[in-house]
């Protein structure tokens, strides 16, 4: 009995020291943006699915939806350790190791070098959704045309070989790019400009859709896409207000910001439409609050509530016009990936070293040329490296399996090409044709919609 009781003793006080540092405020805020964050990856789906057309739909929701399942494991097997764990030696600046491989050593007790006042497990389960909707967001740049089984051996190695480094730069103790005093609350680099480099490289390698009469096709549900960005703007305020990692005034001030910012930038575009072409359409003020969502979230935690309006409205009006400019490219970024992510990214990224200020969070900065300089080397460093690695890991993996749909297949939609599965039972007018060849097989002529009615 005393050697059983012995042990025993010695570790109680440990973990009484464990469950003294853990604030339960913190932790239930934690874990209530956990889940709000999970619901970001279904909305992103339906935001997705409403803007293709109906022979494509439920290929599309797919997209998402498989990212939770592959990159969720992975996550728990060893992403999570490359990301936040410290790295072997001087490698610590560039990757983490594997001494959280399988979440070994990822308990109840806190890290206090990520998350002091809530258990290790809660932080890792919150990075670990950031992880997942980061992948699906490159989806809408390729939806229409790409192989499901092409996307989930690319998903599963770039969330590895791009997502995982990036993240250890900008957010682990070590990273690089965190010791430079780069400053990012919730992912504006990590995951807007990370995934929009590379949705901009798929759209490049394979190349345009099959049969379109426009450089863009009308969603086919307006009120999918409405539906998918509520979705992303409720879950986006545990994103952002997440973040702060405790139930304060920097995570009240973040939630505060990613409603106003999105707010003025559906503002901004819904006023851009109504001068330009005289209407407001919904999926342009839906696109108009994505913009805005993505700007806000690395400066969430840095800028005031009020200067959130101002960069909310700018983003929307850049990413505006880079939607319009985007088809005089040639350039079938199926749904404006990188005009909305990239752009909106770029902008809030570097307008944070203009607005930062330390009265609202001591560890930041105040804005100053020297932070916009720093902003913009952490951007232009992610978006290299993430468009170089993801072009050759494309290529990687067309030479496995095909990257493209068969041709036959994208005239007849890839919902059953690909799930086996139909959205609407009604036969599609677009879907009912099996090749390009015959009258009867023949693609419907396709409207051409507003500025922002494909926006992702």
């Amino acid at each position: 009995m005393k050697k059983l009781l012995v042990p025993l003793l010695v570790a109680l006080p440990a973990l009484a020291s464990a469950a003294d540092r853990i604030d339960t405020g913190d932790t239930a805020l934690v874990l209530v943006s956990a889940g709000l964050v999970m619901l970001m990856t279904p909305g992103l789906a339906f935001f997705y699915g409403g803007l293709v057309r109906a022979k494509n739909v439920v290929h599309t929701m797919n997209l998402s939806i498989v990212c939770m399942a592959i990159v969720g494991v992975l996550w728990a097997t060893v992403g999570y350790s490359l990301a936040f764990a410290p790295g072997p030696g001087a490698l610590d600046r560039v990757v983490g190791g594997l001494r959280w491989a399988g979440l070994a050593g990822v308990g109840d007790a806190p890290e206090p070098s990520l998350a002091a006042t809530v258990p290790h497990s809660a932080f890792m389960l919150f990075q670990a959704m950031f992880a997942v909707i980061t992948p699906a967001l490159i989806s809408g740049a390729v939806v229409e045309r790409m192989r499901i089984k092409a996307y989930v051996l690319f998903v599963a190695l770039w969330s590895l070989v791009v997502y995982t480094p990036v993240a250890h730069w900008v957010w682990a103790p070590g990273g690089w790019l965190r010791n430079l005093g780069v400053l990012d609350f919730a992912g504006g680099t990590v995951v807007h400009v990370n995934a929009a480099a590379a949705a901009l490289v798929g759209a490049v390698v394979l190349g345009r859709r099959r049969g379109l009469r426009a450089p863009t096709v009308l969603p086919h549900s307006v009120p999918f896409a409405i539906l998918g960005a509520g979705l992303l703007w409720f879950g986006w305020l545990g994103f952002n207000g997440g973040s702060a990692l405790a139930a304060n005034g920097l995570a009240s001030t973040a939630f505060a910001n990613t409603f106003f910012a999105p707010a003025a930038a559906a503002a901004a575009w819904g006023l851009a439409e109504l001068l330009m072409h005289g209407k407001v359409s919904g999926v342009g003020l839906a696109s108009g609050a994505v913009a805005g969502m993505v700007a806000i979230t690395p400066a969430a935690g840095f800028i005031r509530p009020g200067a959130s309006l101002v960069l909310g409205a700018v983003a929307a009006l850049a990413s505006f016009g880079a939607i319009r400019l985007r088809p005089r490219l040639g350039l079938d970024d199926a749904l404006d990936v990188f005009a909305v992510h990239g752009v909106a990214a770029t902008l809030g990224a570097v307008l944070t070293g203009a607005l930062a200020t330390t009265s609202v969070n001591a560890a930041g900065a105040d804005a100053s040329l020297a932070l916009v300089g720093k902003q913009a080397l952490g951007v232009a460093v992610t978006l290299v490296f993430s468009g170089g690695l993801s072009y050759g890991l494309y290529r990687l993996v067309a030479l496995v399996t095909p990257l493209r749909a068969d041709e036959q297949d994208e005239w007849t939609g890839l919902d059953q090409a690909e799930a086996g599965e139909r959205a609407y039972l009604s036969t599609d007018l677009e879907t009912a044709g099996a090749a390009p060849g015959a009258a009867a097989h023949a693609p419907l002529p396709v409207a051409r919609p507003s500025p922002g009615s494909s926006a992702a």
